[in-house]
């Protein structure tokens, strides 16, 4: 019986062995994958954009930007010390309290009642997290709050299944996908102040080098503000799921020194061109569903549901940045939009080739 007994014990303590062997096995594994992970996601972040066209959070142009981008070094590096701090506990604890031979079968020493331990635990979990909120707040606060200069620029941006629209109200300019705003110069700021809204589902408007997310919400008005301090083009992204085709719902911002942006803003102010050479691809525009859903200013199309088209080819894009705005691509997106854009609400318009030639003739004139 005695035997018996001693037999089951051994047996047990091997299995124990066993057991903890296969957990330091796998926690060694977790632990380097978790560096690993780490150690990539580091690398990602701290790529630099190539040649301007690839957003980056640590590459700010713009106050509200940059605001985001201490805040994010910030945060960076508290959690980072705290990484090493518990990293390095974590290594000592593996190293120092390893079980070796003679240890087998015997229990480590337990620690029962620590009054500096537990305090240690608990307050500075409190105290970090009493910094990062007060931190947080203070750049909620300065970004969210900033006062509205008398001469900004105001811009209301409406989110669409799957492109942008941008109105000027004081311009009486309208646009879509390609938002110019004027540098703002610190000496002498003009901030651009973003009203958006949304004509369907919710939205996301994004440009990571210029200010944060800010989402565009049915029923609802949200509000946004950058001010550039640079002529460059920046290039944003629908931050939220909003349908089949989120992920081309692109947008880009021309920044333009306020010489080239006040000629911007007078050559979208005309209305269309009248070309009496192009007249049967006008008619072939007016006389088809392309009217309901299209304005031209100067003409009978006034419609709301697709993209302003009065100055389509001062555009560098079509389709909201899925394809560059040449002839070739404008004539498949009215032709086959599926073949751009997958699932886009632009329809097929079925026209003969006589008639699509036309019709992109008449478009290639709105400039």
């Amino acid at each position: 019986m005695l035997r018996r007994s001693g037999r089951r014990s051994q047996l047990n303590t091997a299995r124990h062995n066993s057991l903890l062997s296969t957990l330091r096995g796998s926690g060694l594994r977790a632990l380097l994958l978790g560096i690993g992970l780490f150690l990539a996601a580091a690398l990602c972040f701290a790529s630099q954009p190539i040649d301007g066209r690839v957003p980056s959070i640590f590459d700010p142009h713009s106050t509200p930007a940059k605001s985001i981008d201490h805040f994010s070094l910030f945060v960076l590096s508290v959690t980072g010390l705290i990484f090493l701090v518990v990293f390095t506990l974590l290594i000592f604890a593996v190293v120092k309290y390893r079980m070796r031979p003679a240890d087998a079968g015997r229990e480590p020493t337990q620690v029962y009642g620590s009054t500096q331990i537990e305090l240690a635990w608990t307050v500075i979990p409190i105290l970090i997290v009493v910094v990062l909120f007060l931190a947080t707040a203070r750049v909620i606060h300065s970004v969210e709050d900033a006062p509205e200069p008398a001469h900004a620029l105001d811009v209301t941006v409406i989110g669409h299944q799957f492109w942008w629209e941008f109105r000027y109200p004081r311009l009486g300019v309208v646009t879509a996908n390609e938002l110019h705003i004027p540098v703002s110069d610190p000496a002498n700021p003009r901030p651009t102040f973003l009203t958006l809204l949304s004509a369907d589902t919710d939205h996301s408007f994004w440009v990571p080098q210029l200010a944060g997310k800010t989402d565009l919400i049915p029923n609802r008005v949200n509000h946004m503000w950058m001010d550039p301090y640079q002529a460059e083009v920046f290039v944003g992204q629908c931050a939220q799921y909003c349908g089949t085709q989120h992920a081309k719902m692109l947008l880009t911002v021309y920044v333009d020194n306020p010489s080239d942006f006040d000629a911007w803003v007078r050559a979208q102010q005309q209305t269309a061109v009248r070309d009496d050479s192009v007249a049967a691809g006008q008619r072939i525009f007016e006389s088809t569903a392309c009217i309901n859903c299209h304005a031209i200013r100067g003409t009978a199309a006034d419609g709301r549901f697709g993209p302003d088209l009065t100055h389509l080819m001062s555009r560098r894009t079509i389709a909201s940045g899925a394809a560059e705005n040449t002839k070739a691509n404008l004539r498949l997106w009215i032709q086959q939009p599926d073949a751009i854009k997958p699932g886009s609400l632009m329809p097929a318009m079925q026209l003969s080739n006589a008639d699509l030639d036309a019709l992109v003739d008449y478009l290639e004139t709105l400039r």
